[in-house]
């Protein structure tokens, strides 16, 4: 049975280095997060540079003790508090950035030494090595070095050596930060698949917006040690929570506007003249306030539709092979782009178009 990991109010600050006068003396990397991790379940820590993460990451690990706080690891009915229980106690295998593999042994006894610490037989520990190096898709390799392996092929046998020794919780740092845009690709897909097929539950901590958005089940964004949003990757993607959401996933345009009034499904916002509808984000958004509309640039095309739809002048053009983005000026001087799958010459031949959007990719957010 997969276990389930229980965050509870954790809290982990360090001393600040020479506080300014009437600043705080600590500075907070996580700050009061509690997130229920299910059994079996690929789930991201997504945020930016400094938002907290890896802290994390590393307070599950045992790494890192943290200020205040519980995490627990809950397998059926058992439940073991590993707040601060030793990392070589918890029972969980970690995968770095760095690969971090002993440059002197073959690939096999960099997969083996952890079931060798652990005193497993002989016999068991090879017949185990070949099944994890066989899992990564590395069998042939076994008796190469390290130093005689690509990038993508060392990282496939650090797997291995995290998920050889079963452990109950699979922890992944920016696993994939060091190889290049191809394999990366490449590599995820194949992380997902070893992941659900072995039902571990697996924590992977990146900053690569479209890693997470392609193999989660669902992840949460940080921000300056806070959960901003969890939820699926269509979820945070479709029904961000707020404007940082919004922004850190994907492309998005944002403009101000005003709601006018409320429909069935959501509002109209009064965009410089342009009535557009959306689906509301929060309950405070009512008639007569103020609002953002995020709108995805693939979610226009060019249409002739009467409703949220708008004329707009073609301002510029950039061609990218499957995709072209073209600028826009709407109504009231509104600055938006859009991308358009398989790009023609329609686009190109014209200098106005009429753009329509569906309010169904119609976001109203809060303007804070």
């Amino acid at each position: 049975m997969s276990t389930q990991i229980a965050i509870k109010q954790l809290v982990k600050s360090y001393p600040a280095i020479a506080p300014a006068p009437g600043a705080p003396p600590t500075t907070t990397a996580v700050d009061r997060v509690s997130l229920t991790i299910n059994p079996g379940e690929l789930f991201f820590l997504l945020g930016p540079s400094g938002c907290g993460k890896t802290t994390l990451l590393r307070m599950i690990a045992g790494f890192i003790e943290p200020t205040s706080g519980n995490i627990e690891f809950i397998d059926g009915s058992r439940t073991r508090d590993v707040t601060f229980l030793p990392a070589e106690q918890r029972d969980t295998g970690m995968v770095f950035q760095s690969y971090a593999l002993w440059p002197h042994m073959t690939v096999a006894q960099n997969v083996a030494f952890g079931l060798e610490v652990r005193g497993i037989p002989k016999a068991e520990r090879e017949q185990r090595v070949r099944a994890a190096l066989a899992q990564v898709r590395m069998e042939p390799y076994g008796e190469r070095k390290p130093t005689q392996l690509s990038g993508g092929q060392q990282q496939r046998v650090a797997l291995a050596r995290a998920m050889v020794v079963r452990p109950q919780v699979l922890l992944l740092d920016e696993p994939l930060s060091n190889l290049d845009a191809k394999l990366r690709v490449e590599l995820r897909t194949e992380i997902r698949r070893i992941c659900k097929e072995s039902g571990i539950t697996t924590v992977y901590v990146t900053h690569d917006q479209k890693e997470a958005l392609s193999i989660a089940d669902r992840m949460a964004i940080m921000r300056a040690g806070v959960l901003e949003q969890v939820g699926s990757p269509r979820e945070l993607y479709r029904r961000p929570a707020n404007r940082f959401v919004a922004e850190f996933l994907g492309d998005i345009n944002l403009v101000e506007g005003t709601v006018s009034r409320e429909t069935p499904k959501g509002v109209v916002v009064d965009v410089g003249g342009w009535m557009v509808e959306g689906v509301s984000t929060q309950s405070s958004i009512s008639p007569g306030s103020r609002c953002l509309v995020g709108i995805r640039p693939e979610a226009m095309s060019p249409t002739s539709a009467s409703t949220n739809a708008f004329d707009a002048e073609i301002t510029e053009q950039m061609y990218l092979g499957e995709i072209a983005v073209v600028g826009l000026r709407g109504p009231g001087g509104l600055r938006l782009h859009m991308s358009l799958l398989n790009p023609s010459d329609f686009v190109q031949a014209q200098s106005r178009v009429r753009i329509g959007v569906a309010p169904d990719d119609v976001i109203v957010l809060p303007i804070t």
